[in-house]
């Protein structure tokens, strides 16, 4: 059994009691870093993030009797991890550890030893590590993919994650309401309008009161509009910006959305892509709250009156969201949408002036251009050329929208220049679809996408490179795709070649099997995709080494650490690996045992480079 230090007088007082114990210092004022379902960049926050101080070591306890059911370490996700299964069937998870304590902490470091290896993961019985309300399991840390020194803490049950904060944890208080910081405003078809023009357009909020956040002019539209909060919830005496679980949206005084996250579905937790405006997170990381309900948007979250869109066609409308957090404090977010006729001759000049550009939103292809003599731009489509009008047109810029439902067009002249678009397909969002072509294949498996998808593929040679284009970055994936490429320029086969993904400067390493000169690989994300070779070794960089602790800083600047080894003398040494710094610090079996002899760590990429240290230790 895992038992609580001795003479702790509070952790011994906590066992003879009730109900869910807080895990850090329990009876004393607590504070958070993140609640549960906080929007995140691809998953909702799974429990609440319990601030130690920026501190490591902290003394994290059992929050009710049960067993040990799970224990992991890892270098990513939650590092270091346990998982205790409690007699109501719930149960409670323990992350970025920095030690586990007792019989248990000694077995798993004795297990590291023989399997040589750091990251393990172990399954137990309910007879094998039992441990009792307030024990003393662990030390808290910062390992894994966290961001600095807490404990994450969870409540499951079954595949769901509770809110912790429903167990009526006293070490929290918060009196502090939710506060908005902007709105965004869509049109959600080709027919809409906002101040005039198709597209996203962002507005910040004043604030009135303590509770009251308002748009002090209107906004002008017309037709289906879709309404985006961005905003946070803060905490009594926490620097930190947490998540608003409780959102509902009125119009001109009756509910059409409401959105409650109670608890999370494991399996589904990456639906958070059809949640958010995902190019505001992508680009600017602006994590956006739709307040309406996408067609590929499968959350549990949500009651809504005609998915939560609001109509403004015959009359102007009141808008009022309601901000809620899971102690009760309330604020509330006011705006008015003017009506307003639709028109192709604005007033309301841009200070964005392109020559020539497009993007794609929703179903639309939205074209803008510095105006030309001419009304008209020319389209060419499968060898067939027609003219389309411009939709609307200020002093600066002349605006033309496309249905894309109706014609995907492969280019576009215009006076200004001209532009491929490179449409192949169009791949439905709910069954299984594979594109082929004499460049790529692509296949999406079922719900892979949240939308139609005009797919664009294309390649091209820059500097000597193939590019591949597949789809853009900027449209999520719900699911991995799977891509075979055809390279068109010859590559020799090498071990350090591999595929890439491009963003911006930056290239991402993705591997990849090489089969008759193709290339296949799987990816949960669209975008520019090339091959690089890796033949540059791993950095090792000495921090310190002496009998008694061996430290260093790892880094590979391609295609990242695949592995690494310590040993003195011939024999294994434990390293821990914390992947955010790169430093790897010696764990020994036999803490009195000093270090003493030959020592010699490898380091290996992913491409099979490596770099080997070595040192004696007199």
């Amino acid at each position: 059994m895992l038992q609580a230090q001795s003479g702790d007088p509070e952790t011994s007082r906590a066992s003879e009691s009730t109900g869910y114990l807080f895990p850090i210092n329990p009876g004393q004022a607590n504070y958070l870093a993140g609640t549960m379902g906080e929007l995140r960049s691809s998953h909702f926050h799974g429990g609440i993030d319990i601030r130690t101080n920026n501190r490591i070591g902290i003394p994290v306890l059992a929050t009710m009797d049960g067993y040990v059911s799970k224990a992991q370490v890892s270098t990513s996700g939650y590092g270091t991890v346990l998982y205790l299964t409690h007699p109501d069937g719930r149960v409670s998870v323990y992350g970025h550890l920095d030690k586990i304590t007792g019989k248990l902490g000694t077995f798993v470091k004795r297990e590291q030893y023989k399997r040589k290896t750091y990251e393990v993961a172990f399954s137990f019985d309910k007879n094998e590590f039992r441990v009792k309300r307030g024990d003393t399991i662990a030390l808290s840390g910062n390992t894994g993919s966290s961001q600095g020194p807490h404990l994450h803490f969870e409540i499951r049950e079954g595949n769901h994650v509770l809110n912790p904060l429903k167990f009526g944890f006293t070490e929290i208080q918060d009196n502090i309401p939710p506060a908005g910081q902007k709105i965004a405003l869509r049109t959600l078809d080709i027919n809409s309008r906002i101040n005039d023009r198709f597209g996203r357009f962002e507005f910040t909020l004043v604030k009135r009161s303590g509770s009251e956040y308002v748009l002090p002019f209107p906004i002008l539209a017309y037709g289906k509009i879709g309404v985006e909060l961005l905003g946070n919830d803060r905490m009594d005496a926490s620097p930190g910006r947490c998540g608003i679980n409780y959102i509902e949206m009125f119009v001109d005084s009756q509910r059409v959305f409401s959105q409650y996250i109670e608890k999370v579905d494991l399996e589904e937790t990456r639906g958070i892509l059809a949640l958010m405006d995902y190019k505001s997170s992508e680009v600017r990381g602006k994590r956006y709250n739709k307040l309406y309900v996408d067609e590929g948007n499968r959350l549990p979250f949500y009651q809504t009156t005609n998915s939560g869109f609001v109509q403004v066609k015959d009359k102007d409308r009141k808008v009022v969201v309601s901000l809620k957090d899971e102690f009760g404090n309330n604020s509330f977010v006011r705006f008015q949408l003017k009506k307003m006729p639709v028109t192709d001759e604005i007033k309301l000049s841009t200070s964005r002036t392109p020559k020539l550009e497009y993007e794609v939103l929703e179903n639309t292809l939205v074209i803008s251009s510095r105006p030309c003599e001419s009304n008209e731009v020319t389209l060419f489509s499968k060898g067939r050329k027609t003219t389309l009008r411009y939709s609307y047109r200020s002093t600066q810029q002349t605006v033309y929208l496309i249905d894309l439902r109706k014609q995907q067009p492969d280019s576009l002249a215009t006076c200004t220049g001209s532009l491929a678009f490179h449409f192949k397909d169009v791949v439905p969002s709910t069954t299984d679809y594979t594109f082929y072509s004499d460049h790529a294949d692509v296949s999406f498996p079922a719900e892979a996408l949240y939308d139609t998808l005009f797919l664009n593929v294309n390649n091209q040679i820059e500097n000597g490179r193939e590019i591949f284009t597949v789809g853009s970055r900027l449209t999520p994936l719900h699911r991995s795709i799977f891509v075979v490429l055809k390279p068109q320029i010859p590559l020799p086969p090498a071990k350090n070649l591999a595929v890439y993904r491009r963003e911006g400067g930056s290239y991402h390493y993705l591997g990849g099997d090489w089969v008759n000169d193709k290339v296949r690989f799987h990816t949960q994300e669209l975008g520019e995709f090339t091959f690089l070779t890796d033949t540059l070794s791993p950095s090792i960089n000495r921090i310190r080494l002496d009998r008694n602790t061996a430290r260093f800083r790892i880094r590979d600047g391609r295609s990242g650490i695949a592995y690494y080894e310590a040993n003195v003398n011939g024999q294994w040494l434990l390293m821990s690996y914390d992947f955010k710094t790169g430093i790897l610090q010696s764990d020994k079996l036999d803490p009195k045992q000093p270090f003493k002899g030959d020592f010699e760590l490898k380091v290996v990429d992913r491409a099979g480079n490596e770099r080997i240290f070595k040192q004696k230790i007199e």
